[in-house]
């Protein structure tokens, strides 16, 4: 790929420098950018919880494993439509990267329409299908239904950004994101605290200014990067590279949701609770959320460094790339025990008000025993995401089922016997299962890489 001044600028090539180093300059600006990003919806909890209430707040919480789903299939989809842009770039092919890009906008857009006018009209359903409460049932749907209706920006943010990261930039998507959550912690205020606007205001706050990062991605794409230099003869729309996006993407996007099967599970568990539960479990693992979302921007970044070495045959920088992308989870998984130790009735203070009560009790419970098994989550994130960036995305839909046993087992058990220590171990649990089997499937298709060095003839090879 021809470079220039102007399309290197902030980018980084993975596939040559030391893999330590290259992961913690690539992580470091996604981990803000996730930062911030759950800095807004921090906010916005906060402000749900103070301004509105414990009843608001819990009909927050109960849409979470619904957004989960929905959401979570929009970012695994987009996140695998970039792996053919980052063996493209790997593999120093501007018009392959062009060719793959144009078919993956087309792909969006009908993703954005499919699953905004969908979601919109059966929301309402799901909700009272996982049993949540009548007294929080209707602002529930409201503020639900307004986060489905802004899925077209969801989309707009997810796929610029993983285009921007498949490239080797980090830094613009973090600092778009950065000036959008700003925008969010504004209208948040406005909407709720001046307005009166309840939780229907904290969405719509989200949804605009995710409309508006997603917006300046594309900016910088289009204005001020060379990566689409004369690609209006790549533009028309190829089934080929439409197959080859949707085997990457579509398995992805799966993937994210059958976990997110397994959060609805929890959440019906919880709901069975009462709503005082649901209020603390929410607290709990919005705080939580915000501690452990670092290490899935390390994830992203191994995804990105994987599908570079991979596209430019150099699986023993894989390989390497893995033992230092551990090394980071680990370390950050420490020093998070130890902010969690010492800090997390501050924190649940924080989203509560110093009269809590009883929910303040359950999310200091629930902080405490997640914080000892973050480093399932970090080892995970470091798995999964190289099995991704190397092509093999169907692994990644079979170890989401891994994660949907274990929420369930723990899920059922919480209700049958253990209670509320049962809802902080599911997700653990889940962890635990989906890693076992990304290891074992990483250590089967990378081995015999590393013996041959012929990563060329993957059957990922696109």
């Amino acid at each position: 790929m021809e470079k220039t001044k102007r399309e290197t600028k902030g980018v980084l090539n993975l596939t040559q420098g030391n893999p330590l180093s290259l992961l913690i300059r690539f992580s470091l600006p996604l981990i803000a950018g996730t930062i911030f990003q759950q800095l807004y919806s921090f906010v916005d909890t906060i402000m749900v919880g103070r301004l509105v209430g414990q009843s608001a707040l819990a009909a927050v919480g109960t849409t979470y494993s619904l957004n989960f789903l929905i959401i979570g299939f929009v970012q695994g989809a987009c996140v695998g439509f970039a792996i053919p842009l980052a063996k493209k770039i790997g593999a120093r092919s501007q018009v392959g990267f062009q060719r793959y890009f144009w078919n993956g906008c087309w792909i969006s857009i009908a993703l954005a329409l499919i699953l905004g006018i969908s979601s919109v009209l059966l929301s309402p359903a799901l909700l009272q299908m996982i049993q949540t409460p009548a007294d929080i049932l209707k602002p529930a749907a409201q503020y639900i239904q307004i986060i489905f209706f802004g899925i077209p920006f969801t989309v707009l943010f997810n796929y610029g950004s993983a285009v921007l990261r498949a490239s080797g930039d980090s830094k613009r998507p973090t600092l778009f994101l950065l000036v959008s959550s700003f925008l969010n912690i504004i209208l948040d205020y406005i909407c709720i605290a001046l307005l009166d606007g309840g939780i229907a205001g904290a969405a719509w706050a989200t949804v605009l200014s995710q409309g508006l990062s997603g917006g300046l991605n594309f900016w910088w794409i289009f204005k001020r990067t060379s990566l689409l230099h004369d690609s209006r003869k790549q533009m028309k729309i190829s089934t080929y590279h439409l197959n080859v996006l949707m085997k990457a993407g579509l398995p992805m996007g799966f993937e994210y949701s059958i976990s997110a099967l397994g959060a609805i599970v929890m959440q019906s568990a919880i709901n069975s609770m009462g709503s005082l539960v649901i209020a603390g479990q929410t607290t709990g693992e919005k705080i939580r959320q915000m501690l452990t979302l670092p290490m899935e921007s390390v994830g992203m970044a191994m995804a990105t460094y994987a599908g570079q070495n991979d596209g430019a045959g150099k699986p023993e920088r894989i390989a390497a790339g893995i033992k230092a992308g551990l090394t980071i989870q680990l370390t950050y998984c420490a020093v998070m025990w130890v902010l969690v130790l010492v800090g997390r009735s501050l924190m649940t203070d924080l989203v509560l008000g110093p009269d809590g009560g009883q929910a303040a009790v359950l999310s200091n419970q629930y902080l405490m025993i997640m914080s000892c098994l973050f480093c399932l989550h970090g080892s995970l994130m470091i798995m999964r995401n190289t099995l991704q960036g190397m092509g093999y995305t169907l692994q990644a839909v079979l170890s989401g089922i891994g994660e949907l046993a274990g929420r369930a087992v723990f899920s059922w058990l919480a209700v049958r016997s253990l209670g509320f220590v049962g809802i902080a171990l599911a997700n653990p649990a889940a962890w635990l299962f989906a890693l076992i089997y990304c290891s074992i499937m990483v250590t089967v298709y990378l081995r015999p890489r590393l013996r041959t060095n012929t990563s060329k003839v993957s059957p990922a090879k696109i």
